[in-house]
């Protein structure tokens, strides 16, 4: 789809460079809601967007994986739960435990579906307050050495749209302690803790630093006009960091 088709206040495509040739895949499952959203991220810093459906099993030689934000099969038992066991799902956990290390991202209910599969640790309950939110979220960057955080500074905070029911995230203490130790909280909520996650954990990822799961949506916050207070992009820093990651030897 061209630029003009959607034209865009403000122009963040990324020039032709070494980043242009990354293919980068984006899944969707019965009950995704911002696949089209994630794809028209990575569309913007360059990389070409990949469709992968949840029943096939083939990675199309992909880069990087997303994992968008919805209700995948309607979060039926468990948000995600149902998802993990979907063919591509297989293929993206071997791929992620490989040797290669395939970078991904889980957004939303793609962060239930890392937790469902194991790829990440701890769960996804429902808020504490019990009801959907929606609202611009202000988070704190913790680890800024992922392959989805190191265009951030540790330390800076960002804003981007937050969107759940099923977003308190909770693990034990022996969990909690270990994520915080080995620093593999990669955001935390700043201000308020919206759904009741533990310590005001937002995002995490695995020790690889290949994998990472948050709860709000950086895809929402890369367009002047439409991201948080119509002007905010400090989502796009999650494409351009995978992008950095491949180009810098792992690609």
């Amino acid at each position: 789809m061209s630029a003009t088709e959607l034209p865009l206040i403000g122009d963040y495509s990324t020039p032709s460079t070494e980043l242009n040739g990354a293919r980068i895949g984006v899944i969707t499952f019965p009950g995704t809601l911002d696949d089209r959203d994630a794809a028209r991220a990575i569309r913007l810093t360059g990389a070409e967007a990949v469709s992968l459906w949840h029943a096939d099993h083939d990675l199309q030689n992909v880069d990087a994986v997303v994992i968008p934000g919805g209700f995948s099969y309607g979060d039926y038992l468990r948000a995600g739960a149902i998802a993990r066991f979907a063919p591509m799902m297989s293929n993206i956990i071997d791929a992620a435990n490989s040797d290669a290390k395939l970078p991904v991202l889980g957004i939303c209910n793609g962060f239930q579906i890392l937790t469902e599969s194991h790829l990440l640790p701890g769960s996804m309950v429902k808020n504490d307050h019990l009801k959907f939110l929606c609202r611009d979220q202000v988070l704190r960057v913790e680890n800024n050495t992922t392959a989805w955080t190191n265009q951030y500074a540790r330390g800076e905070e960002i804003t981007i749209v937050l969107k759940n029911q099923d977003g308190q995230y909770v693990a034990d203490e022996k969990t909690l302690d270990a994520l915080e130790a080995e620093g593999r909280v990669a955001f935390s909520y700043v201000g308020w803790n919206p759904n009741g996650s533990r310590r005001n954990i937002a995002g995490i990822t695995n020790a690889a630093g290949n994998v990472v799961g948050l709860m709000p949506h950086p895809e929402h916050a890369v367009e002047a006009g439409f991201g948080p207070d119509h002007t905010g992009t400090d989502g796009l820093g999650f494409f351009t960091s995978v992008l950095t990651h491949l180009v810098g030897g792992q690609k």
